[in-house]
């Protein structure tokens, strides 16, 4: 009877020394409040012993977590009304303010996503949402790490992922990149007819100083019209012959009216 008296306080003292017992996760650490004084130093990983009810311990995971900011109304700095989400990636680094500084980080981090990616938008035209997607990026992570650093979060990475606008916009972007490409191909048809007129001034340049390339060039286009199957009738006639009409014409053109009469 004595021994049954001894072993069962040897037995509760085991059962509580086994109870004490916590595995923390390589990726996990304890704060631990002891007589509702946070210890300096989180605990784990591995074993640790949390002697309750004096010791009270929350686990705190390392691990990046991965939460998506709802659609949010933004009106941008343009006055358009579009609807945007994103995503938030981000780690607890100091356990203890994560646990102290804040009573649940994780809803605190989600309602300070959604603030700041309506106040940072609305700063920037459409324009510039839609274009410069990366600089918005860095420029949301940067503000919204410094809202959440005091409460020992690291804010690693933002993404916007969707933006979706009115039927309307969409109309009037696609009309404005249709005129856009227009525009394009319009100047691009007068570059190239530009660049023609260059190359023809230069072709006759070199047809003045050798005439006999105006006749090498009426031979090669004969040949182009007679290779291919057409009715077209060809007849030629010599450039010199029109040459000295011209210039018959011209040198009766400049005489005076009276050598004109005298010669009739």
């Amino acid at each position: 009877m004595p021994n049954l008296v001894l072993l069962v306080p040897i037995l509760i003292v085991a059962v509580y020394l086994i109870r004490s017992i916590n595995i923390l996760a390589e990726y996990e650490r304890g704060v631990v409040f002891r007589l509702g004084r946070i210890l300096p130093q989180p605990k784990g990983p591995g074993v640790i012993l949390v002697f309750a009810p004096v010791d009270r311990m929350v686990r705190i995971s390392l691990r990046v977590e991965t939460m998506e900011v709802p659609p949010q109304d933004v009106v941008t700095k343009d006055n358009v009304t579009v609807k945007v989400n994103a995503v938030v990636y981000f780690r607890v680094v100091d356990p203890v303010k994560a646990v102290v500084e804040v009573a649940n980080y994780l809803y605190a981090t989600s309602q300070v996503s959604q603030t700041t990616l309506r106040s940072v938008l609305g700063e920037v035209e459409l324009d510039e949402l839609l274009s410069q997607r990366e600089k918005l990026n860095v420029r949301l992570q940067s503000v919204l790490d410094q809202h959440t650093g005091p409460w020992g979060i690291k804010v690693s990475m933002v993404e916007v992922k969707q933006v979706d606008l009115p039927d309307q916009m969409i109309r009037a972007i696609a009309r404005q990149a249709e005129a856009e490409r227009e525009r394009r191909a319009k100047i691009i048809h007068a570059e190239g007819e530009y660049v023609a007129a260059e190359k023809l001034a230069m072709a006759a340049e070199v047809i003045q100083r050798q005439p006999a390339a105006i006749q090498l060039r009426y031979l090669q286009t004969l040949v182009e019209i007679g290779t291919e199957k057409n009715t077209t009738v060809v007849f030629p006639l010599p450039i010199d012959i029109i040459s000295n009409l011209a210039r018959t014409m011209r040198e009766a053109g400049a005489r005076p009216p009276e050598a004109a009469k005298g010669e009739s």
